[in-house]
């Protein structure tokens, strides 16, 4: 017996999710009305179901769900790009939102969006049999990258992670390299947006904007830098 599991998930109303989801190129396959809001997406081999509820919060939404795919890369691209054109701008705060594409320390790379819903729909592809978190580096600017990013994407504490990236950024006695100067600036600049502190932000972008990576780095940081164009638009 083939089994097929669908998952169902809520928001307030679902003209803005259905929007959304047009907008990464999903196709609305099936919607009623009565006797309760409903509506179905699809997207190759993604499936999702959405019903509405009117006492929904979506700010304080917990509902998520993971898709894998291989070819994470790909769809990041086209949902970003999809984002862009419906929005004007790729958004990285508030809902909706795209995050960063990153290699996770749980053998996964990925990226979390979050829909108007309040859905937040992670989508990666595996990069190891191994689904445990790996231990943290032992390399200062290292350590504070992964806390920092476990922190600001998995336990949602854009506060937090700001905490670690400003104790490694003021360090006196040990200097990052460039490429882990750009990712502690753009994850700083990230999660001020996150907390509303715009002079933060700014600074943050500047100053990663204004170093100079050779073709080598530049490959290596190839996801912050891409995260630093969403967040100067």
């Amino acid at each position: 017996m083939a089994e097929k599991t669908i998952t169902i998930l809520p928001c307030r109303t679902l003209q803005p999710v259905l929007d959304f989801y047009t907008a990464l190129g999903f196709e609305v396959t099936f919607r009623q009305r009565s006797p309760n809001p409903y509506a179905v997406v699809e997207r190759g081999g993604i499936h999702l179901q959405f019903f509405g509820l009117k006492q929904y919060e979506p700010a304080h939404s917990i509902s998520t769900c993971y898709v894998i795919t291989d070819d994470v890369d790909g769809l990041y691209q086209e949902f970003r790009a999809g984002l862009k054109a419906a929005y004007g701008k790729i958004p990285t705060r508030g809902l909706p939102r795209i995050g960063p594409l990153k290699d996770m320390s749980y053998g996964m790379r990925q990226f979390l969006m979050t829909d108007p819903g309040g859905n937040c729909i992670r989508v990666g592809r595996p990069t190891s049999d191994d689904m445990h978190h790996r231990p943290a580096p032992e390399e200062t600017f290292a350590r504070a990258l992964h806390h920092a990013s476990l922190l600001a994407d998995s336990k949602e504490d854009p506060a937090g992670a700001a905490k670690i990236v400003d104790r490694a950024l003021g360090l006196d006695e040990e200097r990052p390299t460039p490429v882990q100067l750009l990712q502690l600036l753009v994850l700083r600049a990230d999660v001020a947006g996150r907390l509303g502190d715009e002079e933060t932000k700014a600074s943050a972008l500047t100053r990663a904007a204004e170093i100079h990576l050779t073709a080598e780095e530049r490959n290596a940081a190839g996801d912050a830098l891409r995260r630093l164009e969403d967040l100067r638009a």
